[in-house]
């Protein structure tokens, strides 16, 4: 029998699709170049993610959250400065009366949760270690052919690939590339006080250093530095890369020391020209890649794959094609506008605050000190960062698929 949906990308983003598919009872197939057991690794990916109260509904309507709950460090305070000005933006749970404003999570922990779930949902199918090689698209459906001389016929491919899609390029959709030059230094560290929850943004002249408040007395670092610089650092030492590391995280959390490995990853803006061609649908990095300034990429994925989801799963209800342009049609209208205006501002921020000029320096801290004292904004600025804005999917509202 064929398969109906295949995502090709078995990342957070594509697999939250194929959970979801699979649970609404939609026959799906993940083709993913990594093998599931190399995703369980811990060294596969160094990464957390802040996740927006959108994916945590979204993961909690998926039957996802119970299992990455005792993973998940709540934020609750948000500490925002540039460089080492005594002016900051401070936002508080307080602020919008929620439980958290957001929870910190291992990417590893997301990933084996969603693995496992889509291990149990008998209509979907992981077919990891293979790769796409050609997609034929026709009225009929899709026809997919793998690395390994299998081939998938669907009604439509979903690319959850990554910044560099071969699916984007296969069909035959352009998009915008550019690189900021960056590269973000992540990694795990442990400290002598407790961080009580409250995450930092602090803007430096080489981009922005955060620090994400992790269960236990452990916070990750997303440490933007420019491209060589980067690499002369990762190239010291343990001790000499934590003597770094201390200059920018100073010690308000007391002795701190490096806790595992030390990735790596190249910053790039990507924007894909349509987020939709002939049976193909593009999410996550594949249709945006956004600059981590605002730790925003992977929440904009998530609702990628809710509203994608969605429009699958109603067509296929009312006995409709699931490829069908008129569906494709509606997701990518209602997306496109979400994954701009993120892009947009985080690469406006970052742009503004990667560098020292005297004037700037003044200008962005006595905004931030501004925006501190304007109560009805800051609500609006925290709603927007927790995915509580726009035209929401509904499993990002708490409803149901």
């Amino acid at each position: 029998m064929a398969d109906r949906i295949v995502v090709v990308g078995g990342g957070i983003v594509g697999l939250t699709l194929a959970v979801a598919l699979g649970k609404a009872g939609l026959r799906v197939a993940v083709v993913e170049r990594a093998t599931a057991a190399a995703m369980r690794a811990r060294a596969f990916d160094g990464r957390v993610s802040a996740l927006a109260s959108s994916s945590q509904a979204v993961f909690a309507g998926l039957g996802l959250w119970e299992a990455l709950a005792g993973a998940a460090q709540p934020i609750r305070e948000i500490r925002v400065s540039d460089g080492a000005s005594p002016l900051f933006l401070h936002y508080h749970r307080r602020d919008v009366g929620a439980e958290a404003l957001g929870y910190i999570v291992e990417n590893r922990w997301i990933r084996r949760a969603l693995l496992d779930a889509a291990e149990a949902l008998d209509g979907v199918s992981l077919l990891d270690g293979r790769a796409v090689e050609r997609v034929a698209r026709g009225r009929a459906g899709a026809r997919v052919a793998l690395s390994d001389g299998g081939i998938l016929a669907a009604s439509l491919v979903a690319a959850a690939d990554g910044r560099r899609s071969p699916v984007r390029r296969l069909a035959g959709i352009g998009a915008l590339e550019s690189s900021y030059g960056q590269d973000g230094i992540v990694a795990t560290v442990a400290h002598e006080r407790p961080h009580r929850g409250i995450a930092q943004e602090r803007f430096l002249p080489s981009g922005p250093f955060a620090v994400l408040p992790m269960t236990g007395r452990r916070s990750s670092i997303v440490w933007t530095e420019r491209a060589p610089v980067a690499e002369r650092l990762l190239a010291l030492p343990r001790a000499g890369l934590e003597v770094e590391l201390g200059r920018r995280f100073t010690d308000y959390l007391g002795a701190l020391a490096i806790d595992g490995p030390v990735f790596s990853y190249p910053l790039t803006l990507t924007l894909a020209a349509r987020y939709a061609a002939d049976r193909v649908a593009l999410l996550g990095d594949a249709a945006h890649a956004i600059h981590p300034i605002a730790g925003q990429g992977l929440n904009i994925g998530i609702r990628d794959a809710a509203a994608l989801a969605e429009a699958a799963v109603d067509a296929a209800r009312l006995g409709l094609d699931p490829g069908a342009p008129s569906a494709l049609a509606g997701y990518a209208r209602r997306r496109r506008a979400d994954g701009f205006a993120m892009l947009a501002v985080t690469d406006g921020l970052n742009r503004l605050f990667s560098n020292d000029l005297a004037p700037l320096r003044l200008g962005r801290r006595l905004g931030l000190a501004a925006v501190d004292r304007l109560p009805g904004l800051k609500r609006a600025l925290i709603r927007h960062a927790m995915g509580e804005t726009g035209d929401r999917p509904r499993l990002a509202r708490g409803l149901a698929l």
